[in-house]
Parts: C-alpha cells; structure tokens; sequence
C-alpha cells in the first residue's frame, strides 16, 4: 500500500461516515413524513365520523371539490370492508392500478412500462365509447409507493399532461387500518390548465357536458330540490367518484376465484355509478359490459 493510500483512507472513512449519517437523517425524515401523514388521515376521520354516517350516497363516503384559477380538485374520503393490511398488499403494485383505470369508461387501454420506482402507466384516454387507437389521447402516470408501513399506505400517479390541453394530473391514494377489518381510504384527483385548457374545458361544458352536474349541493331549486354543482368542479367531482368506486369495486372483486375477477368488478363498478344517475349515467350497463369486455380483451392480446 503506497504513501498516498495510506493518507487518503482519513478522508474515505470521513465521506463514508458522513453519507451514512445522511442516510439516517433521510430515513429519519421520511419515517417523520409518513407518522405525520398517518396522523393527519387519522385526524380527518375523526372530524368526519358524523358526514360518513350521515349522507346522500347511502353508503360512509364524503366528497369535496376545490377550484383554482389554475386547476380544479376532488377528495373522496370514504370506509370499506376490506383489511387494511389485504389492501396494501395488492393496491402497492402497479399492475392492480391499471385494473382499477381500466374500470372508468373513459379508460381505453393501461400498460405498465417499467418496473419499480420507475413503473410508467401507459393509460389510453377516450370517449365513451369504442374509438380507433389514432382517435385515443395517451397520458402516462408515473407510478410511486410515496409511503408503505404496516399502520399507512400512499401510493402517487403523476403525469404531466393529459386530454383538452390540461397538465400536471395527480391521483393520489392513502389509507389506514380501522377496527372490524375495515379500511378508511382517502382519494385526491387533481389537474391544471392554462389558458387553452381552460378554453378547451369551457368549450366542453358548453357542449357535450351543459347538463352535467357534480354532488356537491350549492342552493335549492324553486321547488326545493338540491341544486348541484356545475362546470369544472362538477367535472372533478363526477371523475373523483368514478375513480374511487373502481377501487372499491376492485378491492371487492379479490373475494372471487381469479377467472371470475373481471367480470365481478365490471358488474359490481356499473352498479354503484347507477346508483347515482344524474350525476354518473352515460350509458346503458349492457353497453358499458360490452365496450369493457372488447377493450379488455384487446389489451390482454396485445399484451399476450
């Protein structure tokens, strides 16, 4: 070993100690991250407890939606039947999120690209019906399991850009463990918009969604029905829903054999959204049933 070995092993012991210290700190700060995180989904339950047992979708789920001048939001708190732990164990695992995408009938098609913390789902985005693949707007959501301990999970979908000329989507997922098996769970959808977006959303709104309203009750009509939420935070409220029914549809469908999984979670899906016809129905069960199975059938051969 050499003189200028022997000087330099100090200052390689010095930058190894050093990187491991930072390495505990950033282990450190996220284990703090993910308590606080638990705490404050923990929280939010306890303050929701009398809107989860006391509400209009016959069932504990509570929705809220927010509008900026630059983007627009939903949450969806809401308590199923399923262990936390049996939960976590599939929803930390990209390929169980494209079978929740695929669920919402704007989804035309989900890959996964990649594998681990650099997983990509390839989503196909359509309208409501079969659509040649040139027609279909392709969005990719990075995939990352922000947090995943035995008490909390997070799981985060970003993408950059996505149809009518919005950007920055974000699906954000988190639970907790309840008493009795049960699960409480907490759904962000979000996106933003400059200004084509914001004209392309309102050339919507004008159009093909002018009678579409979202949950949230604004006032009363003159003969004392709700008056729902319109435009753009109707648009996230309606989308918010879809996308947390396919995850309790989803979670649902484990219970049955694995050949009869798809079926049971396409059923149990289109159920629930007519549950809710003013704000959900687009198209007929039988429809939706058909237009699914092709779709899906479509990508598992290009899959296979």
């Amino acid at each position: 070993m050499t003189s200028e070995m022997n000087a330099a092993i100090p200052g390689l012991l010095n930058l190894l100690v050093f990187g491991l210290v930072l390495m505990s700190v950033g282990e450190a700060g996220a284990a703090e991250a993910e308590a606080q995180w638990a705490a404050l989904l923990s929280a939010r339950y306890e303050t929701l407890r009398v809107q989860l047992g006391h509400n209009a979708f016959q069932k504990p789920l509570y929705l809220e939606s927010n509008e900026a001048p630059d983007g627009v939001s939903g949450d969806v708190f809401a308590v199923v039947d399923f262990p936390f732990a049996k939960a976590k164990a599939v929803l930390n695992r990209p390929a169980q999120w494209c079978d929740i995408l695929m669920l919402h009938l704007n989804v035309k098609f989900c890959r996964v690209v990649g594998s681990g913390s650099g997983s990509v789902l390839n989503v196909g985005m359509g309208r409501k019906f079969d659509q040649p693949a040139d027609k279909i707007h392709q969005v990719d959501f990075t995939f990352g399991v922000a947090a995943d301990t035995p008490k909390y999970l997070k799981i985060r979908l970003d993408a950059d850009s996505g149809p009518l000329s919005t950007r920055d989507y974000r699906i954000v997922f988190e639970a907790i463990p309840l008493e009795k098996d049960q699960t409480f769970i907490h759904l962000t959808y979000s996106y933003a918009y400059g200004l084509t977006g914001r004209m392309a959303l309102q050339g919507y709104l004008r159009t093909l969604g002018r009678n579409k309203v979202g949950f949230t009750v604004v006032g009363r009509q003159s003969d004392g029905r709700p008056r729902h939420v319109g435009g753009v935070r109707g648009v996230v409220e309606r989308n918010s829903m879809r996308y947390y029914l396919a995850i309790e549809a989803f979670l649902g469908s484990l219970s049955a054999p694995p050949p009869a999984q798809i079926e049971k979670r396409l059923h149990d899906w289109i159920d629930a959204v007519e549950l809710y016809p003013r704000q959900l129905h687009e198209m007929e069960p039988s429809e939706y049933l058909e237009m699914k199975r092709k779709e899906i059938a479509r990508l598992q051969g290009a899959v296979g």
